[in-house]
């Protein structure tokens, strides 16, 4: 059985399936003009939120894919991921540049975590 949360036209922004969660790609949508780590900070919150809302959390991150706008604000980036990120618990990661879908976007990440108590 698999269960969706947030289900629209094109995507659920989350579908949970054997204990294991997948997020859709989260993008900042109160901060488009921010800069990459206002952006960043925003879209680490969405994951939180929607973590949190199927029975996970970021200890339980299983894998990550960050894809920025632009490669060279890689380093301001992992300054926020860095302070979010539960030390012990950084899951497998991968960072590269895109053209993203908005270009106030800088950042888009997705997220494949285990639920807890699974």
């Amino acid at each position: 059985m698999v269960t969706r949360l947030h289900v629209a036209a094109r995507y659920s922004e989350v579908a949970i399936a054997g204990g294991t969660v997948y997020l859709a790609g989260q993008v900042p949508d109160q901060a488009p003009e921010a800069d990459i780590e206002g952006q960043t900070r925003e879209v680490l919150g969405h994951i939180d939120r929607l973590l949190a809302e199927a029975g996970s959390d970021k200890t339980q991150l299983l894998s990550v894919q960050i894809f920025l706008k632009d490669i060279t604000d890689i380093g301001r980036m992992n300054a926020v991921w860095d302070a979010w990120v539960v030390p012990g618990h950084t899951p497998p990661r991968a960072t590269v540049q895109a053209a993203l879908a908005d270009p106030r976007w800088r950042i888009e990440v997705v997220v494949v975590a285990r639920q807890l108590n699974t």
